[in-house]
């Protein structure tokens, strides 16, 4: 059974991707936001420096909460020590693959009291002819659908998947289910890699408990003064 949802304050919503190839980086990113941003995604490209764990205890040491972002997948038993290790550190969210029942439900069962598990869905860079060529001829609604009631029934704590699908979702595993939606375009699709975008507003009306943000911070002319206004849209979303 999934544990209760993350307890989220509103400036906690709003998840920045530290996509950063090192810890010197990282810490002036997170310098540059200051009290903009209160939560933070580390993933693949960091973990390639060497100094993925010394960012995660940067982050804890200024009060930052953590999503370690690096979709395991594995055996159960091989799984399930990993995310019993990383209970171990200040962690928040950390995402597994959703393909696999007894992998989800092998982590399940070990993961810490303060971290909570999201089950990866379908990358928001994909669509249908992507997965046709997996072998999945299916629209990516019905996948991602699918793949979140497995994890619910794993005991996995909820997903990480497009805003796209935030509203089937939601209405296919009712409240308490964590949905964190990644892809998040503020002004509307940008023709980059991501497909499957939404903006801040239609993610939390279609029942996103938060939402990861990356290049429309890191490339505007002032980052900080983008993430509060994100903030003001995520308080604005949630007030209605």
């Amino acid at each position: 059974m999934s544990r209760a949802p993350l307890p989220l304050r509103d400036d906690e919503r709003l998840i920045f991707a530290l996509d950063v190839p090192g810890r010197e980086q990282a810490l002036a990113w997170v310098d540059r936001l200051g009290d903009s941003v209160g939560f933070y995604k580390i993933g693949m490209e960091l973990l390639a420096s060497g100094e993925y764990f010394q960012v995660l205890d940067a982050l804890a040491q200024r009060d930052k909460r953590v999503f370690v972002d690096l979709k395991f997948f594995d055996i159960p038993a091989t799984a399930a020590a990993v995310i019993k290790g990383l209970s171990r550190w200040p962690v928040s969210y950390c995402t597994i693959h959703g393909w696999h029942p007894a992998m989800m439900e092998a982590c399940a069962a070990v993961a810490g009291p303060d971290m909570r598990l999201l089950a990866v869905t379908v990358l928001t860079s994909m669509g249908r002819s992507d997965l046709a060529q997996m072998g999945l001829d299916r629209e990516p609604v019905d996948v991602v659908v699918e793949r979140a009631r497995a994890a619910q029934a794993a005991g996995i704590d909820g997903v990480i998947a497009s805003g796209q699908e935030a509203a089937p979702i939601r209405a296919a595993t009712g409240a308490g289910f964590s949905i964190v939606c990644p892809g998040i375009r503020p002004g509307g699709p940008v023709g980059d890699d991501q497909k499957r975008t939404v903006d801040v507003a239609q993610a939390f009306a279609d029942g996103a408990d938060a939402i990861v943000v990356g290049r429309p911070i890191r490339l505007a002319d002032n980052p900080s003064a983008a993430a509060m206004a994100i903030q003001q849209e995520i308080r604005a979303a949630r007030q209605r």
